[in-house]
């Protein structure tokens, strides 16, 4: 599975963006899709993901103003990001693994970067 990510920009705080996940040469309906972010000087970091039957994980700092959903017969996934803040500034990767949602990511996106500003 190739994966390409897009729609990162700058906003202000407050603001909304929302990224999509390309996947090609397969379905990928049946995998864990999930989206990591990595802010400069900071570890990568796995905020939210969708397993193949719809469960959901989001990490603390993103609940209720992040939602990632899935659109299997497009092969995409998105995360619509609300009410942006400046510490939300970061590369936002895409991932998906055939395991589940929990399990390590094997195939990944490149980055899309997002600034907020304040």
């Amino acid at each position: 599975v190739q994966l390409q990510a897009s729609g990162g920009g700058s906003v202000q705080a407050g603001g909304s963006l929302r990224l999509s996940c390309a996947a090609s040469g397969r379905s990928f309906s049946n995998y864990a899709v999930g989206w990591f972010r990595q802010a400069p000087g900071k570890e990568r970091e796995f905020i939210t993901g969708l397993s193949w039957n719809g469960a959901t994980y989001y990490t603390d700092s993103v609940k209720g103003r992040f939602t990632i959903s899935r659109d299997n017969a497009k092969n995409m996934a998105y995360l619509q990001m609300n009410s942006l803040k400046p510490e939300d500034t970061a590369v936002y990767y895409c991932a998906a693994n055939p395991l589940g949602l929990m399990n390590e990511y094997d195939y990944w996106g490149q980055g899309t970067q997002v600034t907020v500003s304040s």
